[in-house]
């Protein structure tokens, strides 16, 4: 069930061929694609790669400068970044014998368009999920940083007040709620003030 948060990625197609681009192009909604960056070749692709990020990195090998399956790795081992990499079918097969184990996605060609909106599709969900993890990861970090400086300052006035760890953490939980500031703003002063 598709959601109502609207999640925008930039895509960075690589490849030597106007018709694939413009194919490509009709597969990405502007709604869902804020920016669509095009390259020629790997070269030129590895510069922007090093200059920012992409979410969703779209290859028609072979390229003029190499066959697409080191690029492909290449984004992978340095980025975030969902990988299609379209290849002649008479080398699909060794291309997904390289590269399915790094996660990317091979498309054969020729293809119908409508495969190639589905792999679209596809990617864009994993970037989705992606997204999502990496925004659980930062909240709890964040989590763990104010327990950290919570029980420091818990820790200080065991010793220095000489509370027991319950009245420690009683005596942050008050000077929180009597001051209309979170816990770790609480101990935050406390550990200022010790």
């Amino acid at each position: 069930m598709p959601k109502d948060d609207l999640i925008q990625h930039s895509v960075l197609i690589i490849s030597a061929s106007d018709q694939f681009d413009g194919l490509v192009k009709q597969s990405l909604s502007p709604r869902t694609f804020m920016s669509v960056e095009f390259r020629r070749s790997a070269s030129q692709a590895r510069r922007c790669i090093l200059e920012r990020f992409y979410d969703l990195v779209i290859i028609n090998a072979p390229l003029p400068d190499e066959n697409g399956v080191e690029i492909s790795l290449d984004v992978v081992d340095n980025s975030n970044a969902s990988v299609l990499l379209v290849v002649p079918k008479e080398f699909s097969e060794d291309a997904l014998e390289m590269v399915t184990d790094y996660g990317v996605l091979v498309l054969p060609k020729p293809f119908h368009k409508g495969r190639l909106d589905k792999a679209v599709r596809f990617l864009s969900a994993m970037q989705n999920k992606i997204r999502g993890y990496e925004k659980r990861i930062r909240s709890m970090q964040e989590k763990a940083e104010d327990m950290r400086i919570i029980n420091k300052a818990k820790f200080l006035l065991v010793e220095k007040k000489k509370m027991t760890e319950d009245e420690a953490h009683r005596f942050i939980g008050k000077t929180a709620m009597d001051n209309g500031i979170s816990r770790k703003s609480a101990a935050g002063r406390i550990l200022d003030d010790l």
